[in-house]
């Protein structure tokens, strides 16, 4: 077995490395082309997230081609070369497809505005799409591996030993992943059912935030003061929890004020309503103050206003609390909050005066003696 390779051999393999480089350019070229063109879907930098796996394509087409020459198979293992042809080729079509699918997403998602105010549809693509890369992506993963295994033979063999002898503990297995598999399906229930979506303000374990992510097993929840809530995706099915912006981004915001029963309600309701006009935060829809409470103390009077989303609501209730309470402060002082104690006199005796000073049957007994 020569272990040379002669001048046509060594022609032929420079001359397939040559075009392989050559295949490779033109591709890349024509690729970068048509992502600076508006009239394509693809976006700006497809060409270089493509590049790599364009290039591991081209060398398994090239792996490929020397298997078919004679002279190169006496120097190097057909086997080795058809073996790792075969792993670049399910590698780099692997990649090509998620980075495919990621463009794919990318472009539809760039019609929609998750910045605009009613962005309820907006986030509902998000949503989908999100969930949906992430499902494809790991059923593609998933496929290739398994390819890739089956590729080896002795992998093969051992595989199907374990599947023919193992049926117990694939039995104790599939129980094992059912809360796993419980969690995926979740996700993907999500992702069509839609209880949450991206960017809805949610009240979950007593916390306020926004969804910030949402992955096939879990979801994040990004806090008032930036912490994060980390859920897993079955929560969002089986445990109840309040969804601000399920149907639409405008929320009423509540304000209560306690006072005295001395308090104008009327002035209190011109006051709201001056309030309201002369803030942004108002959308102009809901302007309410009502009575809903009283003790033997003060009455509790609730304001009800409302505003285009939550924050902002949060925002405007914050400011008419504190107006009102100023409000009150400057004109009815009076009809803060307060405690009154009633004071009674003690009664008068009803004895005269005189009968106090008449001496008692002890007192003649003392004198005799």
């Amino acid at each position: 077995m020569p272990n040379t390779l002669d001048s046509k051999t060594s022609v032929f393999l420079l001359m397939t490395l040559a075009a392989g480089l050559v295949g490779f350019t033109i591709f890349f070229f024509v690729l970068r082309k048509l992502g600076k063109s508006p009239k394509t879907m693809l976006p700006l930098n497809f060409a270089g997230k493509i590049r790599i796996p364009l290039a591991l394509f081209m060398l398994a087409l090239i792996l490929r081609i020397f298997k078919t020459n004679d002279q190169l198979l006496s120097v190097v293992d057909e086997k080795l070369l058809s073996h790792t042809s075969t792993l670049l080729f399910i590698l780099s079509i692997t990649w090509g497809l998620i980075v495919v699918i990621k463009a794919f997403k990318r472009h539809i998602l760039t019609k929609y505005d998750m910045s605009a105010e009613d962005n309820i549809h907006a986030r509902k693509i998000y949503t989908q799409f999100n969930v949906l890369e992430r499902v494809i992506i790991f059923l593609i993963v998933l496929f290739a591996v398994s390819i890739a295994l089956m590729s080896f033979d002795s992998i093969r063999s051992i595989g199907v030993s374990m599947l023919t002898s193992a049926g117990i503990a694939g039995i104790i297995i599939g129980f094992a992943a059912q809360k796993a598999l419980g969690t995926l399906m979740a996700g993907i229930q999500i992702a069509f059912t839609q209880p949450i979506r991206m960017d809805d303000v949610v009240v979950v374990e007593g916390e306020w935030g926004r969804i910030e992510e949402i992955y096939l097993t879990y979801v994040v929840v990004k806090i008032w003061d930036k912490r994060r809530l980390v859920l897993p995706t079955t929560y969002f099915i089986e445990k109840p929890f309040q969804n601000w912006t399920r149907n639409s981004s405008d929320i009423l915001g509540t304000v209560f004020i306690y006072t005295d029963y001395t308090v104008p309600f009327d002035a209190l309701r011109k006051e709201l309503t001056r309030i309201l006009e002369n803030t942004e935060l108002w959308d102009g829809e809901v302007n309410v103050l009502q009575v809903t409470d009283t003790n033997n103390e003060m009455v509790e009077s609730r304001a009800l206003m409302s505003a285009k989303d939550s924050p902002t609501a949060w925002d405007l209730r914050v400011l008419v609390r504190e107006k009102l309470v100023v409000f009150i402060q400057e004109n009815y002082p009076q009809s803060l909050p307060r405690t009154r104690i009633e004071m009674q006199a003690e009664p008068v005796s009803k004895i005269p005066s005189q009968q106090k000073n008449d001496p008692g049957k002890s007192d003649l007994l003392k004198k005799e003696n």
